[in-house]
């Protein structure tokens, strides 16, 4: 059992993902950051860092594991799955998932801040964030027009790590117009039920969990 401690953002949602395609049985603990729960000191004894995701591993001697990444590296080395044995090909899988850590996730956060939540509206800074978030999408969009997926022919924890941040273009306010490579990936991810699954989990603030269960038994039976 792995007990999951997330919120519905990306960086959250990479690991209920994870956790679906790995056939991993987890029980979420859902952080309600408008009540500063990440802050709290029972969730500090985990993250001092005090963000989600973490992760404690009940078959592991309860043992912690947190930032995102690092958690799709422990679990993907736990399962054996979504990782490369060959060194080559798993140095390809870790590079293009620091590339989400360092790059993806950071700068389309940002856009999304400035875009959609500072109280002030800067224009400098949104097209400043816009424009690398859409810079970083070419980039990925160059890597797919040579592969099925980012890190080679086969899907793996960058994809998983990638995904969530990516599909969130629109409510950065950044244009994937001409990106055909990475519209056809994004779409291909979509169809997953991992995916579909680890994006209601936990729920958005407006679904109730009724809705939730729902949406999960279409997927399911679909």
């Amino acid at each position: 059992m792995i007990e999951l401690y997330t919120a519905a953002t990306p960086n959250g949602q990479k690991i209920s993902i994870a956790l679906e395609e790995m056939g991993l049985e987890y029980n979420v603990h859902h952080l309600d950051f408008n009540q500063a729960d990440q802050k709290k000191p029972d969730f500090l004894a985990i993250n001092p860092n005090g963000r989600i995701p973490a992760i404690i591993d009940r078959d592991n001697d309860d043992f912690v594991v947190f930032e995102s990444g690092a958690i799709l590296m422990y679990l993907a080395e736990k399962t054996g799955q979504f990782i490369p044995a060959d060194p080559k090909k798993y140095s390809q899988v870790i590079q293009w998932l620091m590339f989400q850590m360092s790059g993806v996730g950071p700068m389309m956060g940002q856009a999304n801040v400035f875009y959609r939540y500072f109280p002030t509206k800067i224009p400098a800074a949104i097209e400043r964030y816009q424009k690398e978030a859409r810079r970083l999408l070419e980039v990925l969009d160059t890597q797919l027009s040579k592969n099925s997926y980012i890190a080679g022919s086969e899907y793996s924890i960058a994809d998983i790590a990638t995904w969530p941040w990516a599909r969130s273009y629109e409510w950065g306010g950044i244009s994937i117009d001409g990106l055909t490579h990475l519209k056809r990936w994004l779409d291909e991810l979509a169809m997953r039920p991992a995916c579909q699954i680890g994006l209601l989990t936990p729920p958005p603030s407006d679904m109730s969990d009724e809705e939730r269960a729902k949406q999960i038994s279409k997927m399911v039976t679909n």
